[in-house]
């Protein structure tokens, strides 16, 4: 509230240049007033905001912070006073010198305010290492250290001892101690100018680098400003006695830590303990994992949780045990930015999912999927990935579970940018929608995936796939349409007219389809029967008899000859009881393949 009040009195203090007589006494004398269109110029600035000089340069020429006794040494009152009364041209300085003062009194958030507004007014004080200076540290006061870290990477900051300082507060609050310690003898001159008081926050910053590059004796040492019943310091203290090869000692400053301090203090200072533990073999690594994961249970989201799980990880993986490490890893990729040394981490993961996934490997179905699906982000990318994931999809889809193995694959190729490989895969994951009895998502997951670099043989597959989709909406006119210049496409059309008993323009498309006399597969008996009953079904006697005689002598020795006899023997009427048994005997085999399977879905099936 403090800050938002701040930036409002800054922002009306730019609004106020001089302010001219209510009523200004007419000049008679004066020029008549130019006509409205050309008094309209564009406005520089917003309505009573005047534009202030450029500062950037200025604040680049002036001496640069290089300990903490450089920053402005201001009262509130006099701060306010300067701003207040400061003209457009010293306006930015006033505000400066406000900055200086903030930090000096450690007031980070009410800093940042006054800079953003100052930046508002001169988008170049961004590229000047002071500005960038006191960023840095109002964002470090705040806890924003990665930003922090950024706001201090200018290489004129570099050696800078007050900049080091700040980085060593800002490093160590991202949990890169060790670079933190890196900071340290750059920074040692701005953090002894400090005052006792004022050095506590860059001393324990301090410490934390020196245990991580395993200096524990000065840790030790500079931890002196504290007193023995400082939880923070204690803690420190236990790491660096463990550090320096005196566990005993170490572990009873951590136990202090874990009574007297803060729940944060609390849960490091128990991670510190488990690592202590572990190191002296006092618990094995299985227990070190049952008390890493009861530690995550009570504390989550910050750099003790992520300390946490890398410790697990390691564990795990000493102990083979794969379910726990996946856990670890997983957690760390998704809330986590991970370490440099993510690579083998994720590239061991992935191979275990593989291994774990195999068809051989003996994992169950159901645990199968729900293994993937909890650590589906860790997966391989690319054919490697779609592999994995057709193979578990294909065990979904061998048992019915079609809803499933939908959404396993959807997930897959969404995660693909658009490249010609989504095709095939648009086409798998849209069939088992629809087998799902879900034609709605099958069409969203082929218009989600269209393209224009696909081939026409792929383009064809996707278009007679989304004729089913359409045809099992009820939309069969869009499903006529979307079939139009697919080759093979009376085959389907055919389809779809045979089962809406669409007689007519079931004969004119399937005529393209009659196969040549001779060896008679079963979905070509299916042709031929199925243009049998539809000839019968309008009484077309003529063509009947064309087709008996064609195909007469091929039907003879099958098991299907007497239906074929039935339907194709001249009868003055249609005998509905000989359509009927006639068209049972028609072998199942459908003449579209798997299209015929796919329109044949009717309910979704629930994995």
């Amino acid at each position: 509230m403090r800050r938002l009040l701040i930036v409002a009195l800054l922002a009306s203090t730019a609004a106020a240049p001089p302010s001219d007589p209510a009523h200004a006494p007419a000049d008679h004398g004066a020029a008549p007033a130019a006509p409205a269109a050309d008094a309209a110029t564009p406005a520089a600035a917003p309505a009573g905001r005047p534009v202030l000089p450029p500062f950037a340069a200025t604040l680049a020429q002036m001496p640069i912070v290089t300990d903490s006794r450089d920053w402005p040494e201001l009262s509130e009152e006099a701060a306010w006073d300067e701003i207040i009364h400061a003209k457009p041209e010293t306006r930015q300085l006033a505000r400066w010198h406000y900055v200086g003062s903030l930090i000096r009194r450690g007031m980070g958030a009410e800093a940042l305010g006054v800079l953003e507004t100052m930046e508002s007014d001169d988008e170049d004080l961004a590229l000047v290492a002071p500005f960038q200076l006191a960023t840095g540290a109002a964002l470090v006061m705040i806890g924003h250290n990665r930003d922090a870290v950024e706001a201090l990477s200018l290489p004129e900051l570099e050696g800078n001892a007050e900049a080091c300082a700040w980085r060593v507060r800002a490093l160590a609050g991202t949990g890169d101690a060790k670079a933190a310690a890196r900071q340290i003898n750059c920074a040692v001159p701005a953090i002894n100018g400090r005052t006792p008081q004022e050095r506590k926050p860059f001393t324990l910053a301090a410490a934390r680098g020196a245990i991580a590059i395993g200096q524990g004796q000065p840790a030790i040492a500079w931890l002196k400003l504290f007193g023995e019943q400082d939880p923070q310091a204690n803690l420190l203290r236990g790491k660096a006695l463990l550090a320096s090869g005196d566990p005993a000692e170490g572990l009873f400053r951590l136990s202090r830590a874990e009574l007297s301090g803060s729940p944060e203090i609390q849960a490091e200072a128990k991670l510190a303990h488990i690592e202590g533990d572990l190191k002296l073999h006092r618990i094995d690594p299985s227990e070190g994992v049952k008390r890493l994961e009861a530690l995550r249970y009570g504390w989550r989201g910050d750099e003790i949780e992520a300390s946490a799980l890398r410790l697990e990880y390691q564990l795990a993986l000493e102990t083979n045990n794969r379910r726990a490490a996946l856990r670890s890893a997983a957690t760390l990729f998704r809330f986590y930015r991970p370490d440099g040394d993510s690579g083998p981490m994720l590239k061991q993961i992935q191979t275990w999912l593989a291994e774990m996934l195999a068809p051989d490997s003996g994992t169950p179905l159901p645990e199968a999927a729900g293994l993937y699906w909890d650590y589906k982000e860790l997966g391989p990318a690319g054919a490697e990935g779609d592999a994995l994931a057709l193979r578990l999809a294909e065990r979904l889809q061998n048992a019915g579970l079609y809803p499933r193995a939908a959404e396993l694959l959807q997930y897959q190729l969404m995660q693909r940018r658009q490249d010609v490989a989504q095709g095939p895969l648009s086409v798998k994951v849209a069939s088992l929608f629809i087998l799902s009895g879900d034609p709605v998502k099958a069409l969203d997951t082929l218009h989600a995936t269209e393209q224009a670099s696909y081939s026409d043989a792929m383009r064809f597959d996707r278009k007679r796939i989304e004729a089913v989709a359409l045809y099992k909406l009820g939309r069969e006119d869009a499903a006529m349409a979307a079939l139009d210049g697919v080759p093979g496409g009376s085959g389907v059309r055919s389809e779809i007219h045979w089962r809406t008993r669409n007689w007519g323009s079931f004969i004119t498309e399937n005529e393209a389809t009659l196969p040549a006399p001779g060896a008679m597969t079963p979905p070509a008996q299916a042709i031929v029967l199925r243009q049998a009953v539809a000839l019968a079904m309008l009484n077309q006697e003529a063509k009947l008899q064309a087709l008996r005689a064609r195909y007469g002598a091929a039907f003879k020795a099958l098991p299907s000859a007497q239906a074929f006899d039935l339907l194709t023997q001249p009868s003055p009427t249609v005998d509905p009881a000989r359509i009927s048994a006639a068209m049972a005997a028609i072998p199942e085999a459908s003449p579209t393949g798997a299209i015929g399977d796919l329109m044949d879905a009717t309910s979704s099936t629930t994995g």
